[in-house]
C-alpha cells in the first residue's frame, strides 16, 4: 500500500515467496536488482506494535528495505533540492499482503511504524557500513517535517 506524492529516487520493487510444505523462500535483494548501490552490511531492525522509529536521513548510504516478518509503514519526506522536495510517501509493507523491496536514496527523511501484534521486522541491504556520521537525526515532533504520526 502507498500514499502520498511520490519521491525521486525511491523505488518499490515487487518481491519473490516461494511457499512450499516444507517452509519458505522470502527474496530479498540481488546484485542484479534496481536499486542495488553496492553491498555494506545487512542489518535487521525490529519494531514494535504502535512505536515509531525516526526521523534519520543517511548521506551516502542507499537503503534496500523488506519486511519479512509482521507490518511496517515507512513515511518517507524529501528535503533535497528538486523536483520532488516537499513531498511525503507513505508506504506499508508486509510479509502477508504486500511483500516489496523499499529503496531509499541518500538525502530522503525516513521514519517508521511496526504495525502487527508481535515481531515487526524489517531487513535494510545498505550500500555501505553503518557510520553514525553520515546520518542526521531529528525527534518525531520536529518542526522540519509536515508530518505527524
Amino acid at each position: 500500500m502507498e500514499k502520498g506524492t511520490s519521491i525521486d529516487g525511491v523505488i518499490l520493487t515487487p518481491l519473490k515467496q516461494i511457499i512450499q510444505d516444507t517452509g519458505f523462500v522470502y527474496h530479498a535483494m540481488k546484485k542484479s536488482s534496481d536499486g542495488y548501490a553496492g553491498f555494506g552490511e545487512v542489518y535487521f531492525s525490529g519494531v514494535k506494535k504502535d512505536c515509531i522509529k525516526g526521523w534519520k536521513r543517511h548521506n551516502k548510504m542507499v537503503l534496500n528495505l523488506v519486511v519479512p516478518v509482521g507490518e511496517v509503514k515507512f513515511v518517507l519526506y524529501d528535503s533535497r533540492e528538486g523536483a520532488t522536495s516537499g513531498n511525503i510517501q507513505e508506504i506499508v509493507l508486509s510479509s502477508d499482503s504486500n511483500y516489496q523491496r523499499l529503496t531509499v536514496p541518500p538525502g530522503v527523511w525516513m521514519s517508521f511504524c511496526g504495525r502487527s501484534e508481535g515481531l515487526n521486522l524489517l531487513q535494510n541491504c545498505a550500500s555501505i557500513e553503518h557510520d553514525p556520521a553520515e546520518a542526521d537525526i531529528l525527534p518525531l515532533e520536529t518542526e522540519e517535517i509536515p508530518y505527524r504520526w
